[in-house]
């Protein structure tokens, strides 16, 4: 082959940035991941839907869709001349699903779903622009069981993937939005509060000055391991109107710790970013050696007003903190196996090549085509 056909076919290879090919055995192994997570979520209740890829763009970004936005693709459909959509983000599409399709099924709904998703721009930790999403929806309940039950459904399916370290972050994007309220504070101050708040800056903090100063660089101060720092949030005197929110958060600890208390909980009290559209309880997932979160969820209302929440996680940083595949139990058939011999073999748990053509060297085949073992004389043998 020519150096002119070699950059040519490397040409159509090239893809554009934050895309990739996945390869064997990775693919696979992703593929296993997500079926073992769907069933973990089916033995919990949880039936699955599958949403389009493409919706119209109106009901792709209507209410809290809208602060996708920026990150999703859209298109002319060449049928309707209407303009389209390519999903940034599959939680507002199941939660249009659970409104309209399934808008009589009795409630509280539990739902899962498993898909790609593409988005205009990678993000600092996340430079992939297209990779996969599995979660869950619980609609319909305000309880704050609702809420422990999708952090413990999340960690104990992660678990029975392999994943080690765990940490939940837990946090109440409406309780800095409530003190803010009850402050009266002006836009102004709001502005430069909320900034000293998501860069932790004490001294930003204290420069707004008065009682609202004080009283948010407390709260602010509450971060750290629970359930230490909810013993130390409930020794903030709170205005009334954020008072219900902390009360959700050490009630939503409770039933965790209570159910799980090998699992590890982080609070951050004032974490707002990344929970724009969020209304309650919420929270980030890590895992111990992978850069960047694995996995996020928290409580938000449907268009029609219906109280839910969920958690998506992002299977690409899910590969990264479960063990790599298995060996392949791969087994080569010499030419002319008989069919029902191969399938008995299959049944046994072995994946099967079969030679197309008489083999003089069979080791050696098996070598070439990844097999772990041959068939030779009736007998497995590993190569």
């Amino acid at each position: 082959m020519t150096d002119s056909a070699d950059e040519a076919i490397a040409a159509k290879a090239l893809l554009p940035a934050g895309l990739r090919d996945l390869l064997p055995p990775a693919a696979q192994h992703e593929a296993r991941i997500v079926e073992q997570l769907m069933a973990d979520f089916g033995r919990h209740g949880y039936d699955r839907v599958k949403p389009p890829l493409i919706e119209f763009e109106e009901g792709l970004l209507a209410g809290p869709g809208a602060k996708l936005a920026h990150q999703t693709f859209r298109l002319m459909d060449p049928v309707s001349q209407r303009m389209m959509g390519l999903r940034a983000d599959m939680t507002l599409q199941v939660a249009r699903i659970a409104q309209t399709r399934l808008g009589k099924a009795p409630r509280p709904l539990r739902l899962s779903y498993a898909g790609q998703v593409l988005r205009v721009k990678g993000s600092q930790l996340r430079h992939e622009r297209q990779f996969g999403q599995v979660g869950v929806e619980l609609i319909g309940s305000l309880r704050a069981e609702a809420d422990a039950e999708i952090v413990l459904l999340a960690t104990e399916a992660l678990t029975n993937l392999g994943a080690e370290g765990l940490t939940v972050d837990l946090t109440v994007p409406t309780l800095v939005p409530a003190l803010f309220r009850s402050l009266g504070l002006d836009e102004a101050t709001q502005r430069a509060a909320r900034e000293a708040l998501d860069h932790r800056d004490a001294a930003g903090l204290a420069a707004i000055g008065g009682a609202a100063a004080e009283l948010l660089g407390r709260v602010m101060a509450c971060c750290g391991n629970a359930p230490a720092a909810v013993e130390a949030l409930a020794a903030v005197e709170l205005p009334a109107e954020a008072e219900p929110e902390r009360q959700r958060l050490a009630t939503v600890v409770n039933l965790i710790v209570s159910a799980a208390p090998h699992v590890q909980i982080t609070i951050d009290p004032v974490e707002q970013r990344g929970f724009e559209y969020q209304t309650g309880v919420s929270f980030t997932i890590f895992a111990r050696g992978v850069r960047g979160e694995i996995g996020r969820g928290g409580r938000y209302r449907t268009l029609a007003g219906e109280p839910a929440t969920g958690f998506t996680l992002f299977t690409d940083t899910v590969i990264e903190s479960v063990p790599g595949p298995a060996p392949a139990r791969r087994l080569l058939l010499p030419h002319g196996t008989p069919a029902a011999q191969a399938q008995r073999l299959r049944e046994k748990g072995w994946d099967t090549v079969a030679a197309l053509e008489p083999l003089d060297d069979d080791a050696a085949e098996a070598k070439r085509l990844g097999c772990s073992h041959l068939l030779r004389d009736g007998w497995t043998v590993e190569v």
